[in-house]
């Protein structure tokens, strides 16, 4: 009997000191190698975006893969992709340690990919960091703000 699952989630990181490196000019390539990495893993990118310093994966993983694999794999095959192609990324300093991963719903798939669409507009009314904080107590996640943004 094979595995089967659906289960959808959000992944969320930011570059090191939340630094900003991502512009009009670099992040359809970045989505799109991230995208990359996922589909290579047999996990299905329904949509990849971010803004400034940040970047929200909604994926669907594959019954044999872990978050915290797939976040390590993301995070490290960009970042030596980005350090090759620095000329578009000059400004990136790294990722930050750490993610938040969030589950949702499989009813919630065309709000979660309309809400990465659409980063732009929401984050010229909330900061990555308070979006951050809001989702981790949405799902009644506790952190310790010292440690929150290392």
């Amino acid at each position: 009997m094979s595995s089967y699952s659906e289960i959808l989630f959000q992944l969320v990181f930011a570059s090191k000191n939340r630094t900003s490196f991502l512009n009009i000019i670099n992040e359809e390539a970045l989505y799109n190698y991230m995208a990359g990495i996922v589909r290579h893993r047999r996990s299905i990118p329904y949509q990849i975006g971010g803004f400034g310093n940040h970047i929200h994966l909604i994926i669907s993983l594959h019954p044999s893969e872990s978050v915290s694999n797939m976040v390590r794999d993301v995070k490290r095959a960009s970042h030596f992709w980005m350090l090759d192609k620095k000329d578009l990324y000059k400004k990136f300093p790294g990722w930050q340690v750490g993610y938040g991963a969030f589950t949702y719903s499989l009813s919630a798939k065309k709000n979660l990919i309309n809400y990465v669409k659409n980063q732009d507009p929401h984050h010229r009314k909330i900061s990555f960091e308070e979006e951050y904080i809001k989702l981790l107590k949405e799902y009644e996640i506790k952190y310790d703000l010292k440690y929150l943004f290392e």
